[in-house]
């Protein structure tokens, strides 16, 4: 088990190195669990990668649907992230229904329907960024914070989504919602065409404004939290500057934070936990 734990460091540091730089401040004996997590989150989101079309896409989260309700039971022993996983869950009774949403969330990112309004990325935002935040917070301390896990999650995966226009624009995504498009006077196709940019440009100001007050929420929320908890919440520490940093790059060539960066951001937030959204 040690090696499927080994396996899923692995691959968090070099998918996600945001968390894995993250859980480096978590005890030692709860490391193994948040890897294990959060390899978990990288088999499903870039499932769309690997499958390229829709079907296989389904498939794969099917299998996973699977294995956390009990199912495939030789086969996951036998896959080191799903083994992980599922002795994780077991050592810190995490929900499998969480992350069974989880993945019927991301089902989303197999097809190329835009998102339909912020009411439903918000929605999306909370079964996959905050469903881990959650999570992460269950392993360290015993129980999982909505409270703070919600609004994190939002402002988390707005700042990401913007990041990804340009990679969504090419394969014809869109998770910018319509409703703030549609204010702005813009079509997805002006979108996939990469026209319009001045009229995109207050649409990306209101999404990051959005984001900017769920992150203010979550930090006031976090601050009264147990000190153990804040390894969880670590990565939301990119976020505030990857928001300025939108602010001041183009709206289909947006330029991101370095990497070391992100790691002094980090650091700095594990040090003085008053700086995850300052």
């Amino acid at each position: 088990m040690q090696d499927a734990f080994a396996h899923c460091a692995d691959v968090v540091r070099q998918a996600d190195r945001d968390r894995y730089l993250a859980a480096l401040f978590a005890p030692a004996d709860r490391r193994g669990a948040l890897h294990a997590l959060h390899a978990f989150n990288v088999e499903i989101t870039r499932v769309r990668e690997v499958a390229h079309e829709p079907l296989p896409g389904e498939i794969r989260l099917q299998w996973w649907t699977d294995v956390l309700k009990g199912a495939r039971r030789e086969e996951a022993s036998a896959n080191p992230i799903a083994a992980a996983l599922l002795a994780t869950i077991e050592a810190y009774r995490l929900p499998t229904a969480i992350l069974g949403g989880l993945i019927e969330a991301h089902r989303f990112d197999l097809y190329d329907e835009p998102m339909g309004d912020l009411a439903t990325l918000k929605a999306y935002a909370k079964a996959t960024a905050s469903a881990l935040f959650a999570m992460g917070v269950q392993i360290l301390t015993g129980a999982g914070v909505e409270e703070a896990s919600g609004p994190a999650g939002i402002s988390f995966t707005i700042a990401q989504l913007l990041y990804a226009l340009p990679r969504h624009r090419a394969r014809h995504q869109l998770y910018v919602p319509l409703d703030v498009l549609d204010r702005y006077g813009i079509a997805a196709q002006d979108v996939f065409a990469g026209q319009r940019a001045s009229r995109l440009r207050p649409a990306m100001a209101e999404l990051r404004e959005i984001a900017r007050g769920h992150l203010a929420t979550a930090a006031a929320r976090i601050a009264v939290l147990p000190h153990a908890a804040l390894p969880a919440f670590l990565p939301l520490a990119t976020v505030r500057p990857r928001l300025d940093r939108l602010e001041r790059t183009e709206v289909f060539a947006p330029s991101d934070l370095s990497a070391w960066r992100r790691q002094w951001l980090i650091w700095r937030a594990a040090r003085n936990p008053a700086r995850i959204a300052n």
